[in-house]
């Protein structure tokens, strides 16, 4: 067993942490502590084979940066304007479900620790701790909140006004989960919640249940819902809406019709439909159907270094969310952790622009980066 493998199996030190100096050092971390029943099949796996998971983290190699050389980057402005509020750098948390299996302190940890380094943290509907425990650990955090729409409309009445009563500054409408994806890793190894974790936003037994999250042989979400959902929502909040998802530049075209405020181009982390571009392959498409609209573009999937984040911010994302790493982080230091996996995406991304010649993420743009063919 290798030295660094060994000091991740001890109790989090300062010492231990300092040797971590990359996401995929978390990931190693991460993966010798989640070691209960279906645990880490659940937290890292994708659906089917694994394609969509797979190639969203290799398609960023398929892109390299065109650095420019004698000029002044001795001083770096990595913040952006999102919403018409200022984040410190374009990297956010990802809303992921039930983070409780990674750490006892849960999405209140991962929230502290996205607060700390001045950046959004996206709240899940299936997380187990509640919009309002979030909101009252994480006072300082900008916080968005995920919604997985529900067939019983007063379900989605009272998340909305729960979120926006909490303080929530958007609500992300997540448009890719009428049926859960086929993730095979669980249906051989199911997982189940620690002792004293729930769905904490859910009330009702029926609610609550984690098995529905395992099962992908039923609907889950109200099938039936179309574009008319938009209008809807906007009568129950005034929360900005942000739309989960998107892949085409048909569905960027309805969004911005339908005046949206944002767009996520995802492909919910390669666990839904295998079969899908990754989301940096399809941002070209996004963005540019969205034109010179308001609507704002992000993006996420297989963004694991600062040099991922400057190529989405130069074809055209105007923020970056990330999920795996930050759960990772989470696992191996609670809001320390999630503070350590942030302030790596930081780092890197502040070193890219410095080798690059950029001074500043608002002027990265598509002159810096071009496509490419690995051998």
């Amino acid at each position: 067993m290798s030295e660094l493998k060994a000091n991740l199996l001890q109790p989090l030190t300062p010492g231990i942490m300092l040797k971590l100096v990359c996401v995929d050092d978390f990931y190693t971390a991460a993966k010798s502590k989640l070691t209960a029943d279906g645990t880490w099949d659940y937290l890292e796996g994708g659906s089917d084979d694994q394609f969509a998971l797979q190639q969203s983290r290799k398609a960023f190699q398929r892109y390299v940066v065109r650095p420019r050389f004698l000029r002044d980057v001795s001083t770096r402005d990595l913040s952006a304007t999102i919403l018409g509020k200022n984040v410190s750098f374009p990297v956010g948390v990802a809303p992921m479900a039930m983070q409780k299996l990674a750490h006892p302190d849960g999405e209140c940890a991962a929230a502290m620790g996205a607060g700390a380094v001045g950046t959004i943290y996206i709240l899940s509907t299936m997380s187990t701790c509640s919009i309002e425990e979030v909101a009252n650990a994480a006072p300082n955090t900008r916080l968005w909140f995920q919604l997985y729409y529900q067939k019983d409309r007063n379900v989605n009445i009272d998340l909305i006004s729960r979120a926006e009563k909490a303080g929530y500054e958007a609500l992300v409408l997540t448009l890719d989960t009428q049926m859960i994806g086929k993730r095979r890793g669980n249906l051989r190894t199911p997982f189940n919640l620690p002792e004293n974790a729930k769905l904490a936003n859910f009330e009702s037994s029926a609610g609550n249940d984690v098995n529905k999250m395992r099962d992908n042989s039923k609907p889950v979400r109200d099938m039936s819902v179309t574009w008319d959902v938009i209008n809807w929502i906007r009568g129950q909040t005034t929360m900005k809406l942000v739309l989960k998802g998107i892949l085409t530049g048909e569905d960027a075209t309805l969004a911005v019709e339908n005046k949206v405020d944002g767009i996520i181009v995802s492909n919910h982390g390669g666990r839904q439909l295998d079969c899908v571009l990754p989301p940096i392959d399809a941002l070209a498409e996004v963005v540019a159907a969205v034109g010179k609209s308001d609507c704002e573009v992000y993006m996420d999937g297989g963004v694991s270094l600062g040099s991922d984040v400057f190529k989405a911010l130069a074809l055209g994302a105007k923020m970056v969310f990330v999920g795996r790493g930050v759960l990772w982080g989470l696992a191996v230091g609670g809001q320390q952790g999630v503070t350590k996996v942030l302030d790596i995406y930081r780092s890197e991304l502040d070193l890219t622009l410095a080798l690059s010649g950029v001074a500043k993420s608002c002027q990265i743009n598509s002159a810096c980066v071009q496509a490419y063919s690995p051998q």
